[in-house]
């Protein structure tokens, strides 16, 4: 039998500006999704929550909470964009252009803008990349740039020699 190592993220020598990673899973959102995330996060916007509030809106239905459909189009990208992240920089421009609704699948993308090696950390790169997430319909419902530190190869957790004890 072989064994063979499943895929392990891109490093920052992986990372080219113009590559575009069409990210392999979508995800449908439920409403306890949409709930969890919302009361979890002590969101008290009714439209996220109470389904009789949200009919009379012009919506006519609960709209997913903006922040979960961050998160959910962020991790999306990981195994291609963060996977091996020594730390998140930020998050800019992010746009909401159409709204998200309970039983919608998202589906997300990122494009490579920047690559520079780490003026501070030898150890990392730092990468800018525009993640995009759409609905099943080809809607877009979220754009951000997020800028993150990602570890060379063979210098990150994975890659450091383990100590003696």
């Amino acid at each position: 039998m072989t064994v063979k190592k499943g895929w392990r993220g891109r490093f920052f020598e992986d990372f080219a500006v113009g590559d575009v990673y069409e990210h392999a899973l979508g995800r449908t959102i439920t409403s306890a999704d949409n709930i969890w995330f919302t009361l979890l996060t002590q969101n008290t916007a009714p439209i996220h929550f109470d389904h009789h509030y949200a009919a009379k809106t012009e919506f006519g239905k609960p709209l997913v909470n903006s922040c979960l459909t961050l998160s959910l189009v962020t991790g999306q990208s990981v195994s291609d964009v963060s996977q091996n992240v020594m730390a998140n920089l930020g998050w800019d421009e992010v746009r909401l252009p159409n709204p998200v609704f309970e039983g919608d699948t998202v589906y997300s993308r990122s494009e490579v803008l920047e690559t520079r090696t780490s003026r501070s950390r030898r150890n990392v790169g730092i990468v800018t990349v525009r993640t995009t997430g759409c609905k099943q319909d080809g809607t877009e419902v979220i754009s951000f740039r997020r800028t993150a530190m990602i570890y060379r190869r063979g210098q990150g957790p994975r890659g450091a020699k383990a100590s003696k004890r």
